[in-house]
């Protein structure tokens, strides 16, 4: 197993639940309704891909290529800082710059999905 992309995982879980009960109480009078939906949507993809790097963790357990595994679980990181970490600002700082970010964080989302894919390929067939 790999113990870093394990206790990462936890944390940014632990910090999208904390961000989405922020989100839904405190922020829900101080912004718009847009974004308040871009907020909730930086939340759901910090959740969706702390469990990836949880998965990452677990997969290593099972023999799959613990360097794609580990180059994933870096990709995961920095989509969830550009992604979700850019959606925050935005909503929080109005900051306007900050926004081509996103994308950038979506695409590293991508490539750690596809390094996952190719650690999967890669491991030795059980049947």
């Amino acid at each position: 197993m790999l113990r870093a992309p394990l206790v990462l995982g936890a944390l940014f879980a632990m910090l999208a639940v904390m961000a989405g009960a922020f989100g839904a109480h405190g922020l829900r009078s101080m912004v718009s309704a847009r974004a308040l939906e871009v907020f909730q949507t930086a939340v759901t993809y910090q959740v969706y891909h702390a469990i990836g790097l949880i998965l990452i963790a677990v997969l290593a357990g099972f023999g799959l290529h613990r360097r794609l595994l580990k180059l994933a679980a870096g990709f995961f990181l920095a989509g969830i800082l550009m992604f979700s970490g850019s959606l925050y600002l935005l909503v929080l700082t109005e900051l306007r710059w900050i926004g081509p970010i996103t994308p950038i964080g979506g695409v590293c989302f991508m490539v750690g999905w596809a390094l996952v894919l190719a650690a999967g390929l890669k491991c030795p067939r059980a049947d």
